[in-house]
């Protein structure tokens, strides 16, 4: 088989794979808004948007500018060139959007594509030049301003979308409060007017203007009348909004919402297909003209040809835009890029996906300066006006917490009507405003003009936006640099490297797809509680036996491995201690949630659950201090134990595990009588880290062990008896625990 068409056709298995990633990262686009507010039930959104992307689709005008010639001058490259430019993009394209996806931070396709087509390209040129020395200069082959537009495009998206987000949303929210739905009967019909006519707009100018049905006259005559279109659109869906609302109240931000989101999942696959298509479709179409051509050597065959304009098939695109639907309603990694964003803007506290960093500290700290200057100027009376605007809705307060809402109908409604403004004036203006970039900001501005950014979460909330921000950067770099290394390695490796690369892409993918899989385990475990699949008690028991079981497995890896001196073993089974270690103070972080959702008889004895919590907490502690030092121990390359060090050590262990075996044992089937039993082991233990710890203090003072064996030994005795303790406490307060159910 040629050669070329085996690239083609990996180029098109690509494209397929490209499609099934890309909208998995591109969902938060369109989704974020609708499901953060509960708009309606998943199935039906995602029905929603499935048949705006099919739409969207066959809408695209299909025009593949940007992998032709929007980064490179195609003129300038010979086919084979070119086809392994087109095969380095989509490789690097298809890995570096998997890996956003699995840590569920959104980015944009078409950064990553532009600099994706960059980076092949400027290493081609590279090559070209350092091989002939006739060769052009690099500015020659590279349309560098294409890509500094893109960046340009970034920073604006980020302040621009931010600022106008949260300036709305204040404006919104003086207006209509959380208690809005009294307020509509006078102002809904306006406001959804508004919005709707924003969004419409915006499906003209961003959508359908594209579609290859559209003539030039078509749309220079929206161009030129857009005052028109603006004016009758508001005219015509502010009294069909209001009739609606007095004849069947409708529920009108609800309206906007589910309007809104469709249309934004129509213009995103109408524009942003390219992004996943339009590299296989050149590759496609240079492979036709160069056999037609009748040419025979790749090496010096010019693609002038993708200096045309060629439209897409149209059953391609419906075929790529039902391969987008399919995806995005099967896609567990689209749900957890959507989780990100939603839980960033959501409104109530809990537990926080980011840390906290030293730049979100001196913002809050700023802020919170800024705020009490504020007061000092402005009239107490007006602050108390203002206040009560921003107070809860006491209905939505009642609500439990898996039917609360991330946030309310009028914010999704704010942020999918300031999205689509900005985005409609961007593309107007031919402005480079990237749809993710737009949309995840004005829901961050969004949530703060609406203090969703509490003292109590300001920090992690700004520490994550700031992570996303700075993933965006990082896609350009990462895309940039990763296509130069692999167009470099196909150039010279040949088919062996295409079939090397390619398997490699397809290994990684497989290994995220995996870890997902295991992730959402896990998840469906821990959230059956708030959908009613198993009894507080089962959960409770659940999440201690199963916390304790990995303790026990993890204390005895790392003593083997300690004794063995096995580096490897130790590093491996320290990461499963730091996510002991996390699960057991996500238990903590949950606490406020799973109490609110007990019943009133139950409420008594949440006071020992804490203490249960309290208790694993402290043992996962005590882990860490056993695992930790181990695994430094020996990453230092101290000396190993001695054998008398690890007899003892084999004895602590065989002294401890019964302990923790009983206490595992009695939580999940629920009969604490051996309890008496077990604290009797416990002073048995007691006694022999006594014996051992004077054993050890003797062979101290007679120079036969290491100084820094010795510290580590003594360290892993007083660990010991603390986990053990830690262990026992949290079985009686499981029994007291238990006892009051």
């Amino acid at each position: 088989m040629d050669f070329y068409l085996i690239v083609v056709i990996v180029l098109f298995a690509l494209a397929i794979t490209d499609l099934i990633v890309g909208v998995s990262n591109d969902a938060v686009n369109f989704l974020n808004s609708a499901i953060g507010a509960k708009a309606a039930n998943l199935n039906t959104l995602m029905m929603l948007t499935a048949v705006g992307i099919i739409i969207g689709a066959v809408f695209s005008g299909g025009m593949m500018e940007i992998a032709r010639k929007g980064i490179f001058h195609p003129e300038h490259f010979y086919f084979d060139e070119i086809m392994f430019i087109f095969l380095a993009v989509m490789l690097t394209d298809i890995m570096l959007l998997d890996t956003f996806n699995s840590l569920g931070l959104p980015t944009s396709t078409t950064v990553s594509i532009v600099f994706e087509l960059l980076g092949a390209a400027v290493g081609m040129s590279l090559i070209k030049i350092n091989t002939n020395p006739d060769s052009l200069p690099l500015a020659e082959y590279i349309n560098t301003s294409k890509a500094f537009a893109i960046v340009m495009g970034i920073l604006l998206s980020v302040v621009v979308a931010f600022s106008i987000g949260a300036i709305v949303q204040y404006l919104s929210r003086l207006l209509f409060s959380f208690r809005y739905k009294s307020r509509m009967k006078y102002f809904g019909s306006l406001f959804g007017g508004i919005a709707i006519t924003a969004i419409t707009y915006f499906m003209l100018i961003k959508g359908v203007k594209s579609a290859s049905f559209m003539t030039e006259d078509v749309k220079a005559w929206i161009t030129n009348h857009s005052m028109l279109i603006i004016g009758a659109s508001f005219a015509f869906w502010t009294i069909v909004i209001q009739i609606l609302y007095a004849l069947f109240k409708i529920n009108i931000l609800r309206m906007v919402v589910l309007i809104g989101t469709m249309a934004l999942a129509m213009a995103f696959a109408s524009n942003d297909l390219v992004n996943f298509i339009g590299v296989p479709l050149a590759g496609f179409d240079s492979y036709v003209h160069f056999t037609n051509s009748g040419a025979e050597d790749a090496s010096s065959f010019l693609m002038t040809r993708l200096s045309q304009p060629v439209e897409a098939k149209t059953y391609m695109l419906v075929i790529a835009g039902i391969i987008m639907a399919i995806t995005l309603w099967l896609s567990k990694k689209a749900r957890n890029v959507v989780k990100t964003s939603v839980n960033l803007s959501r409104q109530d506290e809990g537990e926080e996906r980011f840390g906290a960093s030293g730049v979100a500290r001196m913002l809050v700290g700023g802020s919170i300066r800024m705020s009490k200057l504020n007061h000092k100027i402005l009239p107490s009376i007006l602050q108390k006006t203002i206040d009560r605007q921003f107070e809860p809705d006491p209905e939505t307060e009642k609500l439990p917490p898996d039917q609360k809402p991330a946030f309310d109908m009028l914010r999704a409604s704010v942020n999918l009507l300031v999205a689509s403004i900005l985005i409609a004036i961007g593309t107007s203006l031919k402005l480079p405003l990237s749809t993710t970039y737009v949309t995840f900001m004005v829901a961050m501005g969004t949530s703060l003009s609406d203090r969703a950014w509490g003292r109590e979460s300001a920090v992690y909330r700004i520490t994550g936006v700031l992570s996303v921000i700075l993933g965006w950067f990082i896609t350009a770099f990462s895309a940039f640099t990763v296509a130069i290394i692999i167009v470099v390695i196909l150039h010279f490796g040949g088919f062996v490297a295409v079939i090397i690369i390619s398997l490699l892409a397809a290994y990684l993918i497989y290994k995220t797809f995996k870890k997902q899989k295991v992730k959402d385990t896990e998840a469906a475990k821990k959230a059956a509680i708030y959908k009613g699949e198993r009894t507080f008690v089962e959960t409770c028991r659940d999440n201690v036996s199963f916390n304790l079981s990995d303790m026990l497995d993890t204390y005895k890896v790392n003593m083997r491995a300690l004794m063995a001196y096995d580096r490897k073993t130790l590093k491996k089974n320290t990461k499963r201690i730091e996510k002991i270690s996390k699960e057991s103070k996500n238990l903590k972080d949950e606490l406020y949630k799973t109490i609110q959702k007990l019943d009133e008889e139950e409420v008594s004895s949440s006071v020992h659950y804490v203490q249960v919590l309290d208790y694993l907490r402290e043992a996962s502690h005590s882990l860490s201090y056993i695992g930790n030092p181990s695994l430094t121990h020996v990453e230092n390359k101290h000396k190993e134990l001695s054998k008398d060090q690890i007899k003892d050590l084999q004895k602590l262990v065989q002294a401890y595990r019964p302990i923790h075996e009983a206490a595992r044992e009695m939580i999940m089937k629920g009969q604490f009588e051996a309890v008496e039993h077990v604290k009797e082991q416990l002073d048995y233990l007691t006694d022999v880290i006594a014996k051992l710890k004077k054993d050890q203090l003797k062979r101290i003072k007679k120079k036969k062990d290491s100084t820094k064996a010795s510290v580590l030994f003594i360290n892993l005795l007083q660990e010991n008896k603390l986990l053990a303790i830690s262990v026992i406490n949290l079985l009686k307060s499981y029994r007291d625990f238990r006892q009051l159910q």
